[in-house]
């Protein structure tokens, strides 16, 4: 858990930092490994409901890229922001030879990632980038997707951020996020104990992005309430956590452990309660 004042709303490299070090740890990878399958660190989308992690962790990179399939292929450039373990850059590439910018905070996940993708054979299509969401490292209209999943509820000024997401979009390109998200303002009081698991201080909601979207000339903004998974997906971690138990203290520390079972029968609470949002949000830069 990562412990941040709840009165300070603007972005500092302290939280930047905070944020890195905690997906850093020894635990959080051996437990991304072990029960997600360390290769797609976000929200599955469900065929059914007993079914592993990982399959419909990798369901939700499929089914994001479905909705800008149009504008990928061997000539298509794609912007990956907090690319984690190169989960989706590495299916990007592999299903429509795009090359793919992965910019990640982390250090330590981007040499997993490098040598991942050196293993696959997608090295040469795949480029690794320390940075902030911030501030892009990439000339303007540069990207022909921006592409990001469950990254910008780690981001203080979620503003700035998207601003940036489409400054280096071409005309005519597409940003598609996911995100956790509270259902309004103000988050309801329980959800509180869950964001702060994530360093989150406050939580976006779809009117936000929406609006940001809007405000930043892109066209064509739709969110994909995909809440039901969100309900499924922690309600599988959750079990396989306190299945699995015995075993995991032999991967990860038994105090990380204990975390977990602590922890994520508050966050299937919560989305059972419908105190969360999830889902897709898809929208265009005009061509011209």
């Amino acid at each position: 858990m990562i412990d941040t004042p709840d009165n300070d709303t603007t972005a500092t490299p302290d939280h930047d930092d905070a944020t890195r070090r905690y997906y850093e740890t020894g635990d959080v990878d051996a437990f991304y490994d072990a029960v997600w399958g360390g290769e797609d660190i976000h929200v599955g989308i469900y065929a059914e409901g007993d079914e592993p992690v990982a399959e419909a962790s990798h369901r939700t990179v499929e089914h994001a890229a479905d909705k800008v399939a149009d504008l990928l292929g061997p000539h298509a450039t794609v912007l990956d922001l907090g690319s984690g373990y190169g989960g989706s850059a590495r299916a990007l590439a592999a299903r429509f030879g795009c090359r793919v910018a992965a910019l990640d905070l982390s250090e330590a996940h981007n040499r997993r990632h490098r040598a991942a993708n050196a293993r696959r054979g997608l090295d040469g299509l795949i480029e690794v980038v320390t940075g902030s969401l911030n501030d892009l490292p990439y000339e303007t209209g540069r990207f022909d997707v921006v592409w990001s999943l469950e990254v910008l509820c780690h981001v203080e000024d979620r503003e700035g951020a998207l601003s940036e997401a489409v400054r280096v979009l071409r005309p005519g390109g597409a940003l598609v996020f996911s995100d956790i998200m509270a259902p309004g303002e103000p988050p309801a009081e329980a959800v509180r104990p869950a964001f702060a698991r994530l360093g989150v201080r406050t939580p976006a909601t779809p009117d936000f992005y929406l609006r940001q979207l809007s405000e930043l000339g892109l066209k064509g903004a739709d969110f994909e309430d995909r809440t039901a998974d969100l309900a499924t997906h922690y309600a599988r971690l959750d079990e396989d956590v306190h299945r699995r138990a015995a075993e995991l203290r032999d991967r990860i520390s038994p105090a990380y452990v204990d975390d977990l079972l602590a922890n994520l029968p508050l966050w299937t609470d919560v989305t059972r309660r419908g105190l969360l949002r999830w889902g897709l949000f898809h929208a265009r830069r005009s061509a011209v």
